[in-house]
């Protein structure tokens, strides 16, 4: 699969470190931030709306072609798609559907304290 590169979107891909503080909650923070070019758009459609109901606002889809992040990658690890590389992640992998040649992510928007 090839995607065109006018539809792709420069995000960062972040990965989750869960640690303890000082009363043994977990912390969650996140690594540097890995350069990646993904088509990303809204979630739509039938099954997506059954699944996520109301909160269908906050997924996107995003389609990624190469070998960077195919073992490397995880679910919950943030992506940076409206923020900086070194800020908190806006959005965090949900679903991640591995296809011969490219994956197919399912992000959800994480909520900002503020």
């Amino acid at each position: 699969m090839r995607l065109k590169r006018s539809d792709l979107v420069t995000v960062f891909l972040r990965k989750r470190i869960v640690g303890r503080d000082d009363e043994l909650n977990e912390t969650i923070s996140y690594g540097d931030g890995q350069k990646l070019l993904m088509n990303v758009q809204p979630a739509s459609g039938q099954v997506a709306a059954e699944l996520y109901g109301d909160r269908l606002r906050y997924f996107v889809n995003a389609k990624y072609v190469g070998n960077a992040i195919k073992e490397n990658c995880n679910e919950l690890d943030g992506i940076c798609l409206n923020a900086g590389p070194s800020d908190d992640p806006d959005y965090r992998i949900v679903s991640i559907y591995t296809y011969k040649d490219h994956l197919n992510l399912t992000l959800e928007r994480i909520k900002q304290d503020g």
